[in-house]
């Protein structure tokens, strides 16, 4: 029998980043890893070009904003804070698990032409993913 770790992806608006990390684990870890996003102040939605960039990789999410307070209670292996440190103040968790800083910049804050602004998202996923499969995979051997 599989031992499936639960994760949390923890950062203030849970609509970008904490969203699209959460979708990758679902995606390409679910036999190992339970994923949870939230933030200290949601958003109330997932940001579209987050849902669209995540739809370039194959992964369909339809994931929902919501307050960190909303998960207190489960016992969680492992907390990512994914904010990015320079341009906030990345949340606490104040329950179990292990926590860990991992930033990224917030996609949501880019600038430019609509083509600038999802190359932003799709670069902060792929930093997500190339996390992911770095860290959170192999914490478990």
């Amino acid at each position: 029998m599989t031992n499936i770790n639960n994760v949390l992806f923890l950062c203030t608006g849970n609509s970008c980043r904490s969203q699209m990390a959460e979708a990758i684990v679902i995606a390409r870890y679910k036999g190992s890893w339970k994923a949870h996003s939230a933030g200290t102040s949601p958003a109330g939605f997932v940001h579209p070009k987050a849902i669209q960039v995540l739809e370039e990789i194959g992964i369909q999410h339809r994931g929902e904003s919501k307050h960190v307070d909303s998960l207190v209670g489960i016992d969680f292996e492992l907390v990512v804070t994914v904010c990015d440190d320079a341009a906030e103040n990345c949340p606490l968790w104040p329950g179990s698990g292990r926590t860990i800083h991992q930033g990224f910049p917030d996609p949501a804050q880019a600038e430019g032409s609509d083509k600038e602004i999802l190359e932003v998202f799709r670069q902060v996923r792929d930093e997500i993913s190339e996390f992911i499969a770095d860290y959170l995979f192999n914490s478990l051997e």
